[in-house]
């Protein structure tokens, strides 16, 4: 028989020291919450650097952000780094600090705990890790998610309390006023654009005109930035510059998302009388939203928020990067960029693509729904990415007379028989 002897090691294994972060948020930008968050930071700092088992992997803070929403950009990083197995263990203070929606407190922590990374919640004193770890999170976070709704309503409440007693809330900066103390005052050298703006307008011209007209002047907008089409379509139709207010325009769909959705009915509207200095008179703003109805019905852009389209969120400009919109022009269909709708010409010059060049082109190519994506490179040339992943491009010419309407050309017909007429009045 073979006599066998195990070799003990010479050198002892050094312990692995466990890889600690550790992640803090407060949800206001206030002094006190922000004070709050710097003593989170140092509290974690030292606590983990003075444990000599653990390796210091930092402290990951979200400030002014919402727990019930998982796009915090620390919150994600932190998750990002787990996953590049940087970290063995994170510290938080407590659930709600963590993450107030119920949903994404379980699908995190069963993330992590698959990667093998605990979390201690300090105040609850649980590790995610654990047996009944999860169950008691369940309830914790729940408890989180309800506290966090009833803060919501109070809000609400207190908000839609002030507009039916007229008074604005969140109306503290607007171009034209200045606002200290909680009182509103005209500032003259601003108001002056915007007396002249509405004389423009209401002269004939054009937001994308009157934009490019402020940007050559030098004169910014209210952040200091370029004047754009949107900007001036905004500020023509905003009812605050004739000394009313109109409130609750838009509205909170809950506690959870926190997306604004537009007023359009869902919930009552209150239209409160001189609520502070006007600028423009009441005559020259209704005579400007006239001129604005009739434009409207003659140009009109639709908005795939709202619509959408074979085309829509298909179409990229190969300038901006923007998407394309559809818009009807005297009855006749047209993409074009976003930005050139909405910032004008001078910031993105794109060629509209009328529609039916579009349905040509990609019955070629056997329908829209082969084709992944339509870049626009420049004019008359479109580049079609298919979902094979094969790219085709292609040209495509329309002439001036196919793009007219029936009105464009009587429009046309009777000029050249009146110039017609007068030239053989003085013969």
């Amino acid at each position: 028989m073979r006599e066998i002897r195990k070799l003990e090691p010479t050198i002892p294994s050094l312990p692995q020291r466990k890889k600690v972060a550790a992640y803090a948020r407060v949800s206001s930008a206030k002094d006190a919450m922000l004070q709050s968050l710097s003593a989170q930071i140092s509290y974690y700092s030292a606590y983990i650097q003075r444990r000599t088992d653990w390796e210091y992997c930092g402290v990951y803070a979200d400030e002014a952000l919402t727990g019930t929403k998982d796009t915090r950009p620390e919150f994600q990083r932190l998750i990002a780094d787990c996953r590049a197995g940087l970290i063995d263990l994170v510290l938080t203070k407590s659930i709600s600090r963590f993450a107030r929606n119920t949903v994404t407190m379980l699908e995190t922590v069963r993330e992590l705990k698959q990667l093998g990374v605990d979390v201690y919640f300090e105040r609850e004193n649980i590790h995610s890790m654990s047996g009944d770890g999860e169950l008691m999170l369940t309830i914790l976070a729940s408890f989180a998610q309800e506290e966090s709704l009833s803060a919501s309503e109070n809000c609400k409440w207190r908000i839609r309390k002030r507009f039916e007693q007229g008074e604005p809330f969140g109306f503290c900066g607007m171009y034209g006023f200045d606002y200290k103390n909680g009182v509103h005052s005209i500032n003259e050298e601003q108001a002056a654009v915007i007396r002249q703006i509405f004389d423009w307008y209401i002269g004939g011209d054009g937001n994308d005109k009157i934009s490019k007209r402020l940007n050559e002047k030098g004169i910014c907008s209210y952040l200091g930035g370029r004047w754009s089409a949107s900007r001036i379509g905004d500020l023509i139709r905003n009812e605050k510059l004739t000394g009313n207010s109109l409130l609750q325009k838009a509205f909170t769909e809950n506690h959870l998302t926190k997306r604004r959705i537009r007023n359009v009915g869902q919930l009552p509207r209150y239209f409160a009388e001189e609520t502070h200095p006007a600028i423009i008179d009441a005559d020259t703003f209704e005579k400007a939203q006239r001129i604005r109805r009739e434009r409207a019905v003659h140009f009109k852009a639709t908005d795939d928020s709202q619509n959408k389209f074979p085309f829509t969120s298909r179409i990229v400009c190969g300038h901006c990067g923007k998407k394309y919109r559809r818009k009807v022009v005297q009855g006749r269909y047209y993409w074009q960029c976003g930005t050139f709708l909405t910032e004008g010409r001078d910031i993105c010059p794109a060629q509209q693509i009328p529609e039916k060049i579009l349905e040509g082109l990609t019955a070629e190519l056997g329908g829209i729904e082969n084709i992944a994506v339509m870049l626009v490179p420049k004019p008359n040339m479109i580049i079609f990415r298919l979902i094979s992943g094969q790219e085709i491009q292609r040209e495509w010419h329309t002439t001036r007379r196919d793009s007219w309407t029936d009105e464009m050309k009587e429009t046309a017909r009777k000029r050249a028989l009146a110039i017609n007429a007068e030239r053989r009045s003085q013969l």
